[in-house]
């Protein structure tokens, strides 16, 4: 289904469950949608089961922009096949950087071991990119360590925290506030406005983790931040 949300703006609705099944789906008709209406195209914005498409009424009429939307979701939406990448990201698994990793093992009745090996095996796929700038949204947990959001949000949370919440894993790509359990941290950048693309992550994705010592998140430029 496709509606208009204001005078410039569209939003294709998949579904109204969260299914992984459709991550493929909207990442071709994100692909066919940047094609189509290039210039025309503002700011495209997916999540698990929606896009939201801003387009640029200087250069297409909403009319037209409509129809095109409907034409590009009934010629892409039974396409499955999707170019993707498997991005392999270093996480120091730690306390002083897991702020929440005791207290998820605890909860769990897990040693944390168990915690690390559990989030390390799975392969997880990006399913929405938002919140803030390069911040990917990964799917999905073992359940064994789901874990709802903190009650309270922390008003400050250190770029490059791991963490998890319900059924989703990801990492803060700048400092910022958080609701999310905090298990590790990855030193590698995810977000550089220097950078093209400025962010790795794309819908589609595949995300893998991997444990790494003290001594490489300090060489890979990884910073121990108490929890204020």
């Amino acid at each position: 289904m496709i509606k208009p949300v204001n005078e410039n703006s569209f939003l294709i609705i998949l579904s109204d469950k969260i299914d992984l099944s459709l991550t493929a789906k909207i990442a071709n008709i994100v692909k066919q949608i940047e094609f189509k209406l290039a210039k025309a195209l503002i700011d495209i914005t997916p999540s698990y089961t929606t896009i939201l498409v801003q387009i640029d009424l200087l250069k297409i009429s909403p009319l037209v922009a409509e129809q095109l939307l409907v034409e590009i979701f009934h010629s892409t939406y039974q396409t499955q096949n999707i170019s993707s990448k498997l991005i392999e990201l270093p996480v120091y698994y730690d306390v002083s950087v897991g702020w929440d990793l005791k207290k998820v093992a605890s909860e769990k009745r897990l040693s944390i071991d168990d915690v690390i090996t559990l989030h390390c095996e799975k392969i997880y796929q990006v399913c929405a990119v938002g919140f803030t700038p390069g911040f990917a949204f990964l799917a999905e947990l073992d359940d064994k360590i789901k874990t709802a959001r903190h009650d309270s949000p922390r008003a400050f949370v250190p770029a490059g925290s791991v963490a998890i919440a319900d059924s989703q894993t990801a990492v803060y790509p700048s400092d910022s506030p958080g609701g999310w359990h905090i298990i590790g941290n990855c030193p590698i950048p995810l977000f550089d406005l220097k950078n093209n693309p400025i962010s790795p992550f794309k819908i589609g994705d595949q995300v893998t983790f991997s444990a790494i010592n003290y001594l490489q998140f300090i060489e890979l430029g990884g910073k121990i931040i108490d929890e204020h």
